[in-house]
């Protein structure tokens, strides 16, 4: 379920310091975007950003950009940040955006996103909305044209249809290749390690809810 539009929260996002307001103009120079080289890593449906802010706080030579495309969701990632800028936490590495994720390839040249996040996406359950899912073939077409060879995409769902539908997909995708998956993440033991649990992966767990995880690789570099 979406939140409702919440009055006010495109004027927030446009004046926020915190948000990339013409992402298109960055393709190519993200570089100077963060003021340093350090690798790029991106989460798309960031939802409330509690994931990417932990990431942001536990790996400060990484940065990261957080997409979302639901201006109300993106209002309550933005309010968490300056709680937590409010408290003396910076993070300097962390940047938003409020885009579709189909546009991608206009935002980052190939090679400027070292790894990809999809934390608990959107299942979009009916069939005639098979390409909105972001582990589609259709997704991993984009990612494949921001990434280059090695670099991965890992994706964490509650959803079995939809992890098995991912699972489809990456063996039908062209150029990726299927490094490791669990249906029950929080046993495996070897997966687990560096795991950083978003706001939805502790509801599950605390209900005992399975996880499932994949982690997949770009093979062929187009």
């Amino acid at each position: 379920m979406r939140l409702r539009n919440i009055r006010g929260s495109k004027d927030v996002i446009a004046s926020c310091p915190f948000v990339v307001q013409e992402p298109e103009s960055c393709r190519g120079r993200w570089a100077e975007v963060f003021g340093n080289e350090n690798p790029i890593h991106i989460e798309v449906g960031m939802g409330k950003g509690r994931f990417l802010m932990d990431m942001a706080r536990l790996h400060p030579e990484i940065n990261y950009v957080g997409i979302e495309m639901y201006d109300s969701v993106l209002l309550r990632a933005l309010q968490k940040r300056e709680r937590l800028e409010a408290d003396g936490v910076k993070l300097d590495n962390l940047m938003f955006m409020c885009i579709d994720a189909r546009i991608l390839p206009d935002i980052f040249e190939k090679g400027e996103v070292q790894r990809i996040y999809l934390n608990f996406s959107d299942p979009w359950p009916k069939a005639r909305h098979a390409k909105r899912r972001l582990t589609s073939r259709e997704f991993l077409a984009r990612y494949s044209q921001i990434l280059t060879t090695g670099e991965t995409v890992e994706f964490k769902t509650d959803n079995k249809d939809l992890f098995e539908f991912s699972l489809e997909e990456v063996t039908e995708a062209e150029g990726w290749t299927l490094l490791a998956h669990t249906f029950d993440l929080h046993h495996q033991e070897d997966m687990m390690v560096g795991n950083v649990m978003t706001e939805y992966e502790e509801k599950f767990v605390a209900k005992g809810n399975p996880i499932c995880m994949l982690q997949i690789f770009l093979q062929e570099d187009k």
